[in-house]
């Protein structure tokens, strides 16, 4: 796979060959054309090309594939291991195993049934395409649930939700709480940062409530110094949003803007500190928790700082749900609403001072016989 030029589809897949397979460009140029994201089709181009190496090593045309294909690669998914998840240091977390500080487990060294469901998906949505213009196979490879032609069809809006069951060859996916980080733990994290700029980050972060990449794309003349607010790109609607900042977000940035200078307007707010300025990548901030992971015996991730703001708002008293969703710029409220239920780090802390808490002794009234007491209330 790589990116193709300007103006065009932002990613197409390659054979072995160098050669450009049309059939998955022209499906890529379609989902470029519904206003789908550069990364979406970044994501849709990897699983086609694993889709193309399967095919390759048995033989089959893209368009003479079938159920048994499909099958194929969902075993092969379920069995392999993940490049992704190999872990270079020594001193890493073995995959699937719980870290006992945060309570958090690590990824499994293979494929998440999540990620085993999005590839059938796309191979769905890319067989689909082709069925509209007459060409593929004469039924799409991936199967489908018997119920959802009757979930498709018109119905009242007061009726129940009709359930039903997975479609074949589709993984079993838990529901997961969001995991927020501790008071006490956030204090170590925050006191691991080496700098006035990863300070500020993570103040941003937690009071933001913004994804990694988006606030790692904050310019100059985003910050609202006054209004205590900073622009953001918003991940799903693409468009520039105000999100609030905290007073001492702001204070660390202003020092770390001292140490190493204020961007102009049209220039990256977070830099590399070492070498010639350049824009700080995800993966160099990534780095930067991971190296603080490794000194606190944590595995926290950026993701679990919006988590942690989430939490936070939805604490507040003084906050509403909706106004919640506001800042954390969700579609439906249902997804803000899964930061009501509580936070299971808390819950261990209330459960280790319940355990230390002494056991009361019953006490009665004067004037009672102690054999009455024990007939009453037993021993």
């Amino acid at each position: 796979m790589q990116r193709s030029g300007p103006g065009v589809v932002a990613y197409v897949v390659i054979d072995g060959n160098g050669v450009e397979i049309e059939p998955f460009t022209t499906f890529l140029r379609d989902l470029l054309l519904t206003d789908a994201s550069p990364l979406t089709v970044r994501s849709y181009a990897h699983d086609l090309l694993r889709w193309w190496r399967l095919l390759v090593v048995v033989d089959v045309a893209w368009d003479r594939a079938g159920r048994g294909e499909v099958e194929l690669l969902v075993g092969w998914l379920r069995t392999a291991r993940n490049p992704q998840r190999a872990r270079s240091a020594s001193s890493a977390m073995p995959p699937g195993s719980v870290n006992l500080r945060t309570g958090k487990p690590s990824l499994e060294a293979g494929y998440a049934a999540s990620t085993i469901n999005h590839a059938l998906s796309v191979l769905s949505g890319f067989y689909d395409f082709h069925l509209h213009f007459g060409r593929g196979p004469a039924v799409n490879p991936v199967p489908l649930a018997s119920e959802r032609r009757r979930l498709l069809g018109h119905r009242s809006p007061i009726d129940v939700q009709p359930q039903h069951g997975r479609a074949p060859l589709r993984q079993k996916q838990g529901s997961r709480a969001p995991r927020s980080i501790p008071d006490r733990l956030w204090d170590e994290l925050f006191a691991e940062m080496g700098s006035h700029r990863d300070r500020a980050l993570l103040a941003f972060y937690v009071s933001s409530g913004a994804r990694a990449s988006e606030l790692l794309g904050l310019l100059g003349e985003q910050v609202d110094w006054s209004g205590k607010r900073i622009g953001l790109v918003s991940k799903g609607s693409r468009a520039l949003m105000a999100v609030p900042g905290s007073p001492e977000a702001f204070c660390h940035l202003a020092m770390y803007f001292d140490e190493h200078g204020t961007p102009a307007a049209r220039e990256p707010v977070w830099r590399t500190l070492r070498g010639e300025p350049r824009q700080l990548t995800y993966w160099a901030m990534r780095c930067v928790l991971q190296r603080a992971n490794h000194v606190l015996g944590t595995n926290w991730s950026l993701h679990d700082l919006r988590h942690t703001a989430a939490a936070r708002m939805a604490a507040d008293p003084a906050l509403t749900l909706p106004e919640v969703q506001a800042v954390l710029r969700h579609k439906h409220l249902s997804t803000t609403e899964i930061y009501l239920q509580p936070r299971i780090e808390e819950l261990h802390d209330k459960l280790a001072e319940h355990f230390a808490r002494p056991r009361e002794e019953r006490r009665f009234a004067p004037g009672y016989a102690a054999e009455d007491i024990e007939a009453v209330f037993g021993a």
